[in-house]
C-alpha cells in the first residue's frame, strides 16, 4: 500500500508544500508561517501578508 502525497498549495507563497497549517479556509506552509511570525509590523512584507490573509475572509460562490 503506497502513501498518498498530501501536498497543498500555500495561500501565501502559492507553492505546493507538504507541511503547514490550516487557518480557517487557508493552508499556510511552515516556511510562510515562520516568516509571518518573525516579520515586524512596520515592515513592507507585513502588508503583503495582511493582503494574502484578507482573501481568507472572502466567501466563495459555488454555482
Amino acid at each position: 500500500m503506497s502513501e498518498e502525497n498530501k501536498w497543498e498549495r500555500c495561500g501565501v507563497c502559492e507553492k505546493e508544500k507538504e507541511r503547514g497549517i490550516h487557518l480557517y479556509t487557508m493552508f499556510i506552509c511552515t516556511e510562510c508561517e515562520q516568516e509571518m511570525i518573525h516579520t515586524d509590523p512596520s515592515a513592507q512584507k507585513y502588508q503583503y501578508f495582511l493582503e494574502k490573509m484578507r482573501v481568507m475572509n472572502q466567501t466563495t460562490l459555488y454555482s
